[in-house]
């Protein structure tokens, strides 16, 4: 165990605010503990002697040592209480108490008190404003809920007490128990990624679960999460999906990269399980705490009923695992076992009067089958059929083969008796042949998360200085945006960039363009106008004698379009040839709790439309960018399609990672847009950029990063 061992097998616990008052929160907590605790529970009230016949202490100071302090003193008795814990040595603290951040400025201002008390004091803090923790081990229920939780090998956390105290109540029902139980309230100290740390440290712990509606500090949690993964899954349902992020952004990346994606992509790349609802968050719990790894995706089905076994081919089709092709020896081993009338390939149909041992006979020659990783009974009750019996032969055969088994035995009463036993030996029962599928689903993915390997960013030489004192141009600035003309930001961290110029009058155009090769493209530029080819801002293909005009064309139609717009200038660049090439985009939104989001998709102007992009939370290594270009639906455009030229994707890919440094290295970038980044088959070129920059976060930039 870690550090907060002690948090969830102390000797001691008091409560702090401990009551006999009929109805109140520190009565509860006292009699949930007085009842099945096994340690010593001390109640602490300054003008009490005894609490429902126990002796009662004045303060924390004056008892016996306290290895856990629960808190349910009034909100302005929160801090003094802690105080109190701290100098007599109590290190890890409960606060039930409410009236904290949750409530505005005033509670906020105690939150923070809070925070330095257990700062001074090194204390382990959960809450405030939390229902309390639970350790089923030693029958800790240090909560005001109703009941204590059936001792298992899940951990559970969540951001909800409500939300505890419910799963709780349908956990118990369906006989799933758990390690320990978090209600995390305001998280002033403690936070998901402490109990991510401490529980995938716990050797009894298998699977690690919880409700969140947000996440402190994404960073950490990526790195805590992925270390935790190696071993321990991780399964978790995020609340709170929503675009309000996305409207609040001026780039297309912003735009596009809103905070769902963001959290999207960080569970990713966390190694997390993200389940959808609660009852997928217990089917995967439920696999992925009973069964083994899978060797490989293909997935056998056995069943006496031609409907159910439809449906769990699908749910296959619908999952990332796949219906496993039989071998021509287990073909023939069907044949020869199984009625004429059976379907002996995949999904095997036992037909309706199966018994037992048929049902046996199929799923052992199944598991036998060096294609299968992973296989689901699926039974309709019959008269010739033993649901008890038939549970003894999965667990039989599951055992003699160390495959993944999850059965879907329909119907009521009928089939509780088998589900019981099957959950004594780790095998999951689902109603639904979907939800079977699901679990199987979840072992998969946990394998693949377990065997991916994931690649350290590389440091590219670049020249900070010159990029900081093109940023410090936002300081004087109106506002904080800039644009192309400052795209030799890209060129400073090694981003190739065409040939050309900003230029402020007609006759400067014409001798930029006459330097530059060929025809050239002219851009309006100011940072007022976002979409420059909507208002005709853009000119391709200009020839010399025609600068002069277009330059004065593209202002004129800059201020017709919007009269307070600064122009800036027009750019003058050089032309690349698109024909061959795929237009991308590249660009960064600062996400607030994961940092920078790194988005590629196809670019120019369908970037918005067809939103084909994937995303990624900086910094990365040359793996996560390559997957980012392959899975973009436009991929194939990029490798080569119909006879096309294939671009040069390791470019795309190196520039991707020259991103995500440049962001990692000045977190004062809030947005960033490199559309279009052209590759070709002779490398890429960004051609346009914008970007937002916080002034005052670039003050403190760190540019001597290595």
């Amino acid at each position: 165990m870690g550090r907060l061992s002690a948090l969830f097998d102390p000797q001691s616990v008091a409560v702090v605010g401990a009551t006999d008052r009929e109805g109140a929160v520190g009565r509860a907590i006292l009699e949930n503990l007085r009842d099945e605790f096994d340690g010593e529970v001390v109640p602490i009230h300054p003008t009490r002697d005894e609490v429902l016949g126990i002796e009662c202490y004045a303060d924390v100071s004056s008892a016996p040592p306290i290895d856990l302090a629960v808190v349910v003193v009034p909100p302005d008795a929160v801090i003094e209480t802690l105080r109190d814990a701290g100098e007599a040595g109590t290190e890890n603290v409960v606060v039930i108490t409410a009236g904290f951040a949750e409530t505005g400025s005033e509670g906020a201002t105690r939150e923070r008190e809070l925070r330095a008390v257990a700062d001074e004091y090194d204390l382990n803090v959960v809450g405030p404003n939390s229902l309390g923790i639970m350790s089923t081990p030693n029958g800790m229920n240090a909560t005001f809920g109703p009941e204590n939780a059936l001792e298992g090998s899940i951990s559970f956390m969540s951001q909800s007490g409500a939300f505890i105290t419910a799963v709780l109540d349908w956990a118990n029902e369906q006989e799933i128990g758990f390690q320990d139980v978090v209600s995390l309230g305001n998280k002033a100290v403690l936070d998901e990624t402490d109990f991510v740390r401490e529980w995938g440290e716990d050797p009894e712990t298998d699977v690690i679960i919880g409700y969140l509606e947000g996440i402190d500090d994404g960073d950490e949690f990526i790195d805590a999460a992925r270390e935790v993964t190696d071993n321990t899954p991780i399964v978790l349902v995020k609340s709170g999906r929503t675009d309000a992020g996305a409207q609040a952004a001026s780039s297309h990346t912003g735009a596009i990269a809103g905070s769902e994606r963001a959290y999207e992509a960080g569970l990713e790349q966390a190694g997390v399980i993200r389940a959808n609802s609660v009852q997928e968050l217990f089917d995967y719990a439920r696999a992925l705490s009973g069964l083994p790894e899978p060797d490989h995706d293909g997935v056998a089905v056995v069943t006496n009923a031609g409907g159910p076994g439809v449906l769990t081919t699908d749910a296959v089709g619908d999952s990332r695992l796949e219906m496993a092709t039989f071998t021509d020896e287990t073909i023939a081993a069907l044949t020869e076992r199984m009625p004429e009338e059976a379907n002996v390939y995949n999904p095997i149909d036992a037909i309706g009067d199966a018994d037992v041992e048929r049902f046996g006979e199929a799923l052992d020659i199944a598991l036998g089958d060096p294609n299968v990783g992973s296989a689901v009974v699926v039974s309709a009750p019959t008269a010739v059929l033993q649901y008890d019996k038939l549970a003894e032969t999965v667990i039989e055969k599951r055992e003699d083969h160390d495959t993944p088994v999850v059965t879907c035995l329909m119907g009521g009463e009928r089939a509780r008796a088998a589900e019981e036993v099957l959950r004594e030996f780790g095998i999951p029962n689902y109603f639904d042949p979907a939800r079977a599928v699901s679990g199987l689903d979840a072992l998969a993915r946990f394998r693949d998360i377990r065997e991916r390997t994931i690649d350290d960013p590389q440091r590219f030489d670049v020249d900070r200085e010159r990029a900081r004192e093109i940023l410090e141009r936002a300081t004087r600035r109106d506002d904080n945006r800039l644009g192309v003309e400052s795209m030799d930001l890209l060129e400073a961290y090694g981003i190739p960039i065409p040939a050309g110029e900003i230029v402020d009058d007609p006759e400067r155009a014409r001798e930029i363009a006459a330097s530059i090769e060929g025809d050239v493209v002219m851009k309006i530029v100011s940072p007022d106008i976002s979409h420059k080819s909507d208002i005709g801002g853009v000119k391709v293909g200009v020839a010399n004698d025609d600068v002069y005009d277009a330059y004065e064309d593209l202002v004129a139609r800059a201020r017709n379009y919007q009269p307070d717009a600064a122009i800036l200038g027009v750019q003058v660049q050089e032309l690349v040839d698109l024909d061959t090439a795929t237009e991308t985009i590249v660009g960064v939104n600062r996400d607030p709790q994961f940092g920078p989001l790194l988005l590629f998709g196809l670019g120019g102007i369908f970037v918005e439309i067809l939103e084909d992009t994937s995303v990624r939370v900086a910094p990365i290594g040359a793996d996560e960018a390559r997957a980012m270009v392959d899975e973009i639906q436009a991929a194939p455009l990029l490798r080569g399609a119909r006879g096309r030229e294939p671009a040069d994707t390791e470019q795309v890919v190196e520039t991707i990672q020259r991103l995500s440094q440049l962001v990692t290295d000045f977190p004062s970038i809030l947005e960033l847009d490199v559309n279009p980044l052209v590759a070709g088959p002779n490398g890429v070129q960004a051609i346009d950029l914008r970007l937002t920059v916080d002034t005052e976060t670039l003050e403190t930039d760190d540019t001597e990063k290595a």
